[in-house]
C-alpha cells in the first residue's frame, strides 16, 4: 500500500513540471476522456507511445511509476478475468459448464487491462509533476468561471489527493502492528481474510480523523480563512510553452479518435 503513487509529488526540473497546471489538468481530462473510447490496439499503442514520451520529458523515474502499478494488480486481474469469461462471442476457444472463453473475450480483456494501466499511469503523472500549491491554483482557476466556491473545492480536492499516500502508509503501519499481535491476513478463505481486515478499519478511521483535526488546527493557527482576499506568491501565467503543449495534446486526441476507424 505504501507504493501508491497517486497523490505523491516527484520533484524534478523538467518541461512537464514547468507547464501551467491548468494546461496539465485539461490535458489529463482530455486524455482520460478520449482513452475511454479506444477499442483497438492501434489506439492503445498510440496512447502508450504518447505516455512514454511524457514520462521521459517529465524525468520521473520509470521504476517509480511501474512500482505504483503493483498496487492495482488485483483490480487489473479481476477486471480482465470478468471480461474474459463474460464476453460473448462466436469463436469459442474453451468451454466448461457455464464458462466460455472466446477470442472476443480475450481481445476485450487485453484492451481493458491495457486501458486501465494507461489511465492510472496518465492520471498519476498529474500529481507527480504538479506540486500541491500549483494543483490547488489550477483547479481554482478552472472553476472560477463556473461561479462555484472554487477555492474551497480546490483545497478539498488537493488535500484528498495528498492524503492518499499518507493513509496508505498509515494502513501499512497498522497491519504490521496487527501482525505482531498474531493477526493473519494471508491465509484462509477470502471471507476469513475480509473479516481479519475489519479490526484495521477502526484504528485507520481514528487516525484519519486525528490527522484531519491536526490539519484544521494548523490551518487556523496560520490564520487561514478561505480564498477571499488572498493573493498568490506565484501567479499563474500562460506562455508559448503551454500553448505548444496544448496543441500537442489536441493533435494526440485527434489521432486517437481516428484510430477507431482503422
Amino acid at each position: 500500500m505504501t507504493r501508491i503513487i497517486i497523490g505523491q509529488y516527484y520533484p524534478a526540473d523538467s518541461p512537464i513540471h514547468r507547464l501551467d497546471p491548468r494546461v496539465k489538468l485539461l490535458a489529463v481530462i482530455a486524455y482520460v476522456t478520449v482513452l475511454i473510447f479506444v477499442t483497438n490496439f492501434y489506439g492503445l499503442a498510440v496512447a502508450a507511445l504518447f505516455l512514454a514520451g511524457v514520462i521521459w520529458l517529465s524525468r520521473v523515474s520509470v521504476r517509480f511509476v511501474l512500482r505504483g502499478l503493483r498496487v492495482i494488480l488485483f483490480i487489473l486481474s479481476f477486471a480482465a478475468l470478468i471480461n474474459l469469461l463474460l464476453t460473448p462471442g462466436e469463436n469459442v476457444l474453451f468451454s466448461f459448464a457455464f464458462i466460455r472463453v472466446t477470442t472476443e473475450g480475450i481481445h476485450r480483456a487485453a484492451v481493458m487491462g491495457a486501458r486501465l494501466v494507461l489511465l492510472i499511469t496518465g492520471s498519476s503523472l498529474l500529481t507527480l509533476t504538479t506540486s500541491p500549491i500549483q494543483l490547488t491554483d489550477g483547479i481554482e482557476a478552472l472553476l472560477k468561471p463556473l461561479r462555484l466556491p472554487a477555492h474551497d473545492i480546490a483545497i478539498m480536492m488537493t488535500i484528498a489527493l495528498r492524503m492518499i499516500p499518507t493513509l496508505a502508509e498509515e494502513l501499512g503501519k497498522i497491519m504490521k502492528a496487527q501482525k505482531a499481535r498474531g493477526a493473519d491476513f494471508e491465509t484462509g478463505s477470502p471471507l476469513k481474510r475480509i473479516r481479519n481486515f475489519l479490526p484495521i478499519l477502526v484504528p485507520l478511521f481514528v487516525s484519519s480523523f486525528k490527522r484531519a483535526d491536526e490539519l484544521a488546527t494548523a490551518m487556523e493557527a496560520r490564520c487561514y480563512r478561505g480564498g477571499e482576499g488572498r493573493t498568490k506568491l506565484k501567479p499563474l501565467g500562460f506562455t508559448g510553452r503551454d500553448a505548444l503543449a496544448g496543441g500537442v495534446v489536441v493533435i494526440f486526441c485527434v489521432v486517437l479518435v481516428l484510430t477507431r476507424f482503422i
